[in-house]
């Protein structure tokens, strides 16, 4: 079989693409340039030109063929859509878009171009054949787990994809790496946005025309607390760059863009019990129907370890959730999964307050603060 394989320039992807050639598969290494320049030291990416250098050289290794690919183009919506919610005052997810619409978008059909019938790459996720078709399962090294990132990847293509080393531990990994003798036994993981080479997003967002604009910090009741350089300074939970406060610390409950304002309050203002989504995503289970109600596990960061909640769907691909207890770090522009077990069943994007909200508390159809 010809097996198309993303390859990073990583341990991870590099180790996939050895699986596949071990075991008797027509390997062929892809490599996707984003267009960003990046330091050659010091910065741990996934896209630079010293990573498509390792990832050749792991590649003529293996002895198969490796191409590289300008994918500046696709990058760049990416990039867009990443500014474009720190301006609408939200916090950006790239990784689940960038596996929706490059990963298992772009690359699936780059690779089917090329005749690959399949396509693989180094996540720690498992795809598994069920009886209504392919379902998507955790990685068994839970401290490593990429199946949050990949909820947005339609459910019609992971049919098409192998995920080698989604059944392995990172240790694993790379021993497995030594014993081949790749040169990216021992590279640290990559950590940064890719790109953002530098992790500066900041400096990204004035690069494209959105300047921190100052503003006040104010408390649910509205009165002033401060003043802050920006909200693209914060995210929603944060504790870090508020005024101290004789009764405890603050939070980050809200964020205003159209008056650049931040909404601060004590720890149980910060947690949130119910909130509605956006563009969700099915893979583990049919759509629910408007008004139809399950049970899950809600995970609403890529390392939070989840909290049992109701999902309720809504029309236009739109769902409710209500969480089992307050959790802080409900952050619009976020991504809410939802598993049964290690099984996800899908998830969406968690919507901001409404308009209608303002700094008092209200949520509207967005979010609800726990009172």
């Amino acid at each position: 079989m010809r097996i198309a394989v993303g390859m990073s320039g990583g341990v991870d992807s590099s180790v996939a693409a050895l699986l596949l050639r071990r075991a008797g598969h027509e390997v062929v290494g892809l490599f996707l340039r984003n267009g960003v320049d990046a330091p050659e030291e010091g910065a741990r990416t996934c896209c630079s030109v010293g990573d498509a250098r390792d990832a050749r050289e792991v590649a003529h290794r293996l002895g198969v063929p490796f191409y590289a690919f300008d994918f500046s183009g696709e990058f760049g919506s990416l990039i867009e859509a990443f500014v474009g919610a720190y301006k609408a005052g939200l916090t950006p997810n790239p990784c689940a878009r960038c596996n929706r619409e490059i990963k298992f978008g772009a690359l699936f059909d780059l690779a089917r171009d090329l005749g690959a019938e399949r396509v693989a790459t180094g996540h720690y996720a498992r795809v598994e054949e069920g009886a209504s078709g392919p379902r998507l399962r955790r990685g068994a090294d839970r401290g490593k787990d990429q199946s949050y990132q990949l909820f947005a990847v339609p459910r019609g293509r992971l049919a098409r994809f192998l995920l080698p080393i989604g059944g392995m531990r990172k240790e694993e990994v790379r021993a497995l790496a030594r014993e081949a003798d790749l040169p990216v036994a021992d590279k640290a993981d990559s950590q940064e946005i890719c790109f953002v080479p530098g992790g500066d997003y900041r400096a990204l967002l004035r690069e494209r025309g959105v300047p921190p604009e100052p503003g006040p910090i104010v408390d649910r009741a509205g009165r002033v607390l401060g003043r802050h350089d920006g909200i693209s300074n914060f995210t929603v939970g944060q504790r870090r760059g508020l005024p101290a406060s004789p009764d405890g610390p603050r939070f980050v409950v809200a964020l205003e863009p159209r008056t650049s304002t931040v909404v601060a309050g004590s720890r149980e203002e910060a947690c949130v019990r119910e909130f509605s989504m956006r563009e969700t995503n099915w893979i583990g289970r049919t759509p629910p129907e408007a008004g139809e109600k399950f049970e899950a596990l809600v995970q609403v960061r890529s390392r939070h370890e989840g909290v049992p909640g109701e999902v309720e769907g809504r029309e236009g691909g739109r769902a409710a959730v209500r969480l089992a207890r307050p959790e802080p770090g409900v952050c619009p522009g976020q991504a809410a999964v939802f598993y049964e077990g290690d099984l996800v069943l899908g998830g969406g994007w968690i919507e901001p307050p409404s308009a209608s909200g303002g700094a008092s508390g209200g949520a509207g159809g967005g979010i609800t603060p726990d009172p």
